[in-house]
Formats: structure tokens, sequence, C-alpha cells
């Protein structure tokens, strides 16, 4: 007997976070590693520069939620070392230096900050929705700026630590920042066009204000991407017997991610297609191809992935961070100075490094 649809019904949406899109434009086979085969490959081990990102956005988003006398220059040096994150560098004394290093970093935002100006968010979750996606993510601080007549505007702010030099650029392109303002603005009813990032290690503000066109054209790239993925998502479920995955519709909520940002596990046992020499059942290989480079070093499924390992040197945890940091010296010596990293490290792999491309930990979106 034929199963009757039923008309009218709303079309399921597609639920992601801009780091599940930007995962798929880096790399499908390692989208398909991150969000879809259960159990997922092995990682690597952490990585030194997400660990000291994570440390400088946690003592920030602490010192915000501190009373407002509270809020001093001392404290967000002093939550940076009580929630330091130790894991990947290569021994305790680089982890001392680069947590002195990351203090001062911290000491000096704050003393540019009203501590009586109060965000609207700080780590705040958005989330909006489309006729085809639902989309949600996290800000890292979203403020409330008053002009001297009395109007004002939303701007999202997204810290950065790294040591990618950024341009103004970087914030008009990001996908990720624009689709956190148009969230913003809907869950806020109120209009929100600056984008900025904030780098500390120079003290430069990259800002730029979208317009409606400009934040449309972001939002269409948002629903192409995710039309791709959704497609690859069926496949990946066509070769699971029949298992599915969660939807949203419009009378529904999209499925809580974690803060790792990976999808809920699938259904059935919970296992990937058998896999092939190359990490993909046959039949996934096209759906999920593999891009290498010389990127491919910072991968955390680098190990697992053939293609991958030959295109690119393995990297030390600790090989993103500055090579310049010193911190202070031992037994009244010189002051330590980080080693090098191994290899010739490029601008391009240090940007895939620091944006959390290839991040142990998600990066706070």
């Amino acid at each position: 007997m034929q199963q009757l649809g039923f008309e009218g019904m709303p079309r399921r949406l597609y639920a992601c976070t801009p780091t599940r899109l930007g995962t798929w434009l880096d790399c499908p086979r390692r989208y398909r590693m991150t969000y879809l085969d259960r159990p997922p490959p092995a990682k690597g081990p952490p990585w030194a520069h997400n660990s000291l990102g994570a440390s400088v956005h946690n003592a920030l988003a602490g010192w915000w939620r501190l009373p407002r006398a509270r809020r001093t220059v001392a404290t967000a040096g002093d939550l940076l070392d009580q929630g330091w994150i130790g894991e990947g560098f290569a021994d305790s004394l680089q982890s001392a230096r680069y947590r002195h290093w990351a203090r001062g970093l911290v000491e000096a935002y704050v003393t540019g900050l009203d501590p009586a100006s109060e965000p609207i968010g700080v780590e705040r979750t958005v989330a909006t929705r489309t006729d085809l996606i639902a989309v949600s993510g996290r800000i890292d601080r979203l403020d409330d700026r008053r002009g001297s007549d009395g109007s004002g505007e939303l701007v999202v702010v997204d810290y950065k630590t790294g040591r990618h030099l950024l341009t103004v650029d970087d914030a008009r392109t990001s996908l990720p920042l624009a689709l956190y303002a148009l969230a913003a603005e809907r869950v806020m009813r109120r209009p929100c066009r600056r984008v900025e990032l904030h780098h500390l290690p120079t003290g430069r503000v990259l800002a730029w204000e979208h317009t409606d066109e400009s934040l449309a054209r972001q939002l269409r790239r948002a629903e192409d991407i995710a039309a791709e993925c959704a497609a690859a998502d069926e496949q990946f479920r066509a070769e699971k017997d029949g298992g599915q995955a969660p939807a949203v519709t419009d009378g529904g909520q999209a499925p809580a991610l974690a803060d790792s940002g990976q999808a809920p596990a699938l259904a059935d046992s919970g296992q990937a297609p058998a896999l092939a020499d190359g990490g993909q059942a046959p039949a996934l290989a096209d759906a999920f191809p593999p891009r290498p480079g010389s990127w491919c070093g910072w991968c955390d499924y680098r190990a697992c992935c053939p293609e991958g390992s030959a295109a690119s040197e393995p990297r030390r945890p600790w090989d993103a961070l500055s090579t310049e940091v010193a911190g202070p010296p031992r037994d009244g010596g010189q002051a330590d100075v980080a080693p090098a990293a191994r290899g010739a490290v490029t601008q391009a792999d240090v940007a895939l490094a620091e944006r959390g491309a290839v991040a142990h930990t998600a990066m706070p979106e």
C-alpha cells in the first residue's frame, strides 16, 4: 500500500552552526569524520594555540560577569591565571611563558574597556532560521553602542589571539560574523550591522559595516553551503540502511549542539559505514572528498587520511604559537623564547589553524 504524504507539511530545515558550514568548505572528508562518523576517528593531541585562545576567551567572559566594582585590570589577569589551560604545550615551562604573555594581553585589552559599559551579551548563543536552514552560534560579546544623540546600534565583537595578521577584509568576508549579526538582529529586534574583530596581540580592531544587501548575500551563501551538506548527509544516511538524522521543522526546535559543535549521534548502532583504505566507504568517496594541502598538517584527523598525510608535514601541538613570546627569566638568566616551529609554516597554514578549522577543542563561535 502506498503511504500518503501530508500536504502542506513544513519543509525540514537543516540545523547547522557556522563552524559546521566552514568545516564542509575546508574539507568534506574532515566534515564527515567530525559530524557523521560514529564512533568518530581518533584525534591527535590538543593544540596549544587553541588552549591559549580558550583561556583568553574564558578570562574576558568571566571579567564581564563580575560585579562592576570588581572589573579591574588586575582581576582580569588573575582570571587568566586561574583558568589557564595548559594542554598542547611542549612542557610546563613553555606553558608558563605563554600564560605570562596571555595575562599581559588580557590586562592590556581591558585597560581600554569601560567597566560600566554593560554588554548585551557575553558568550551569548543566538539563532535564526530561514525557509531552508536553522543556524545558531555563540557570540564572544554583543555590545550596545550609544551615540551622543541617544541613537544606538548592536555590534558583534569577536576576540582573536593568534599570530596571523588580520585585515578589514577578514571582518568583511567572515560568514560567521555576518550570521551572528543577522541572528542578533532577529533575536533582539534591533538593527545589527557592525561586526568587529578584536586582535589582542596587536591591539587592532578590524571593523566592517554590513548593509542589508551584504547580509543577504552571506545568508544565501550559508544556504548554498547547507544544501551541499544536507545532500551529503542524506547520502551518508542512505549507507546506514535508513538511519535518520534529526531535522527541524517550523514547529520545532533545532537539535541542541554540544560545545564541541558536533551533531547528535546517528541512529541505529551509531557506527559509520565500513571504511576503505582512504577512510571512506567506496560509495561515499565522491560525496566526501579530501582537499589535501600543506594545511593538512594541522588537521586532527591527519593520521586517518592518506592523502592529507602525503600532502603535509606533521605539526607539533605548539607550532602555531608565536615564536617571539618571552616569559619571565629562569634563575636570573635570559628570558625564555618560544621554540621555532618545525618546518616552514606559511601564513595560510597559521590562519587555518587559528580560526579553529582544525581545532581539537572547538573554539567559541
